[in-house]
């Protein structure tokens, strides 16, 4: 917890990350394929799951690569390194089937 005895910049935040156009672009990408499952009856508001890309945008991927539902713990638990960029698009608990 960095923000103990301090306001959270949000702000700055915006400014320094989230509001670059690059940013702006894969937010836009993410809700896209979610209203887009929604309006199909795949997902739900507050059911849990999440709308995951076949190919993480980070490495690249796009909605025409493919969405697909998972839930929220096993889209969130992708191996990143130490800058939390991702490594590995096999979540640990599918790399101990194999």
């Amino acid at each position: 917890m960095p923000y103990v005895n301090k306001p959270r910049p949000y702000k700055k935040e915006y400014e320094q990350y989230q509001g670059t156009p690059e940013q702006i672009k894969k937010r836009a990408m993410r809700n896209a394929a979610r209203a887009k499952l929604m309006k199909t009856g795949k997902v739900h508001k507050g059911d849990g799951m999440d709308v995951a890309h076949r190919q993480a945008l980070d490495k690249g991927g796009t909605n025409g690569d493919g969405v697909t539902v998972m839930s929220k713990g096993s889209n969130r638990s992708f191996l990143r390194d130490s800058k939390r960029n991702l490594v590995s698009e096999v979540s640990k608990r599918e790399r101990k089937k194999s």
